[in-house]
């Protein structure tokens, strides 16, 4: 009789690799989203996101095989108590992810905006964000560019999807997409830092101190901490949530229905107004918040209590709206290529054609306005009192037609950090610790608090992996943030 042959002791017969293929629909525009659990040996690699999307890939090692089985199981044990069901990779398809649909009629304004340069993106934008050093523009393709003030093109960056909108929270700068994702654009290299819900349409976000806030189409508002952790999340009575703006008071929701404002804690509403038509834009500065509705207003109201302290009237649908500092200048931009200024009383001072489309996002700063419009258009008015008389007038200058260098880099979200062999000079090394079923990221260089979390991309965090970044901040939260190129440490 032959012996049955006996495997070493303290080893394991080597296994094929197993993969489950999960799917959550629902009707009605709720979820449509997958997971996928796949285990080689002792690593489990789970990759989820939209159906008909490459979705997010998470990857943990083990200490054996076994380990590693017992793991997965679980994560799969989790999904079908949620709904998920076993399904076939394809043969649903990709639910359409919202982009919003936005006309466009020639000015009737009598004269045009003294308009000092334009850059075209190549299509249509919301994004936009300006600072003291850049201005940043984001289009519909994913493309994201940078230019300093006079239209020099600096740097131009590819995401995977259309951008939505553009925040900054202090020197950070985000990009909200319409792949679920928010890209720290802070670097050289874009990363993912957080990862909003599959089931999630994105419609707008803001971000203040690392805390990210977005509202959607459903016209809920979904609040996630620095560490991209689930917060709370809130349905309010309308749809269609096109503005979102937070403080240390409140999270400020316009929606359909008008504008409600949330505990920052989530703990209960502290206000509601009913807008003047549904809110398609939104703007905050000190004391009040900016609702830009389908019903030609922009309307001021008290961060407070929500009473409507003015009313912005213009001609057609306001699809933008900005403010001067402390609301001095209030700006508006409507869906017939038309921008126009107000005094904080709402009396109209004036309104003039764009020259290229409507302006869907708008920011000002230092007497400039500076729109981003339906053609995709990044443009720079002067908005100074001495170029808007001259423009009334006919009188306006030669817009300068920017260009992008040939030799531009395009930098692009890395598949994985890169490894190097040692930490340069200078820089800051962090280590993914377990913190109960979470895995947390803790500053290892000396001089920092070890207790402090560091705001870090979930999908790459590994349990004793650490990684060097090029500078680390602290929030007056309690936590840090890392700035520059991460690097995982081999």
């Amino acid at each position: 009789m032959r012996s049955r042959p006996r495997w070493p002791r303290g080893k394991e017969l080597a296994v094929p690799e197993t993969k489950t293929y999960l799917e959550l629909s629902e009707d009605g525009g709720g979820a449509h989203k997958f997971y996928e659990v796949s285990v080689n040996g002792t690593v489990v690699s789970v990759r989820y996101g939209r159906i008909g999307t490459s979705g997010q890939l998470k990857t943990t090692a083990f200490a054996t095989p076994q380990k590693a089985r017992d793991a997965a199981a679980r994560k799969i044990g989790e999904k079908v108590r949620k709904g998920y069901e076993p399904a076939v990779q394809g043969r649903r398809a990709a639910r359409a992810v919202t982009r919003r649909q936005v006309t466009s009629a020639p000015s009737t304004a009598r004269a045009v905006a003294p308009v000092l340069w334009r850059f075209r993106t190549g299509a249509s934008a919301f994004g936009i964000h300006i600072d003291e050093d850049r201005c940043w523009v984001g289009n519909q393709s994913g493309d994201v560019h940078t230019l300093a003030h006079d239209g020099e093109v600096l740097a131009h960056y590819r995401l995977p999807d259309g951008v939505k909108c553009l925040v900054a929270d202090d020197f950070w700068i985000y990009a909200g997409c319409d792949d679920g994702t928010v890209y720290d654009l802070s670097s050289k290299l874009p990363f993912a830092a957080y990862e909003i819900a599959a089931d999630v349409d994105i419609f707008w976000l803001d971000i203040h101190e690392g805390v990210l806030n977005v509202s959607d189409r459903q016209g809920g508002l979904t609040v996630i901490d620095h560490e991209d952790e689930f917060q709370w999340s809130r349905r309010s009575t309308g749809d269609h949530a096109w503005m979102v703006r937070r403080d240390a008071r409140a999270v400020y929701h316009g929606h359909g229905k008008g504008v409600t404002a949330y505990a920052p804690d989530g703990s209960g509403e502290l206000w509601h107004t009913q807008t003047r038509g549904a809110v398609l834009f939104g703007w905050q500065e000190h004391g009040a918040v900016y609702a830009g509705t389908d019903r030609r207003v922009v309307q001021r109201l008290a961060k407070r209590s929500g009473r409507v302290e003015a009313t912005y009237a213009c001609d057609t649908v306001v699809y933008s709206c900005a403010a001067a500092p402390d609301g001095r200048y209030v700006f508006a931009g409507d869906s017939a290529s038309s921008v126009y200024c107000f005094a904080q009383d709402g009396t109209r001072l004036w309104k003039l054609g764009t020259g290229g489309g409507s302006a869907l996002s708008m920011q000002y700063l230092n007497e400039q306005l500076f729109i981003v419009t339906t053609d995709g258009s990044l443009a720079c008015i002067d908005a100074s009192e001495a170029a808007i008389a001259e423009a009334k007038d006919g009188r306006v200058p030669a817009a300068v037609d920017v260009k992008s260098a040939a030799a531009l880099p395009t930098y692009t979200p890395a598949a994985a950090p890169e490894t190097v062999a040692a930490v340069p000079s200078g820089g800051v090394l962090v280590e993914c610790v377990q913190d109960g079923p979470r895995l947390r990221v803790h500053v290892v260089t000396d001089g920092y608090d070890p207790r402090w979390n560091v705001q870090f991309p979930r999908h790459i965090r590994q349990a004793g992996a650490r990684y060097v970044v090029d500078s680390v901040h602290a929030s007056s939260s309690g936590f840090y943030r890392v700035r520059g190129e991460i690097r995982r440490l081999a």
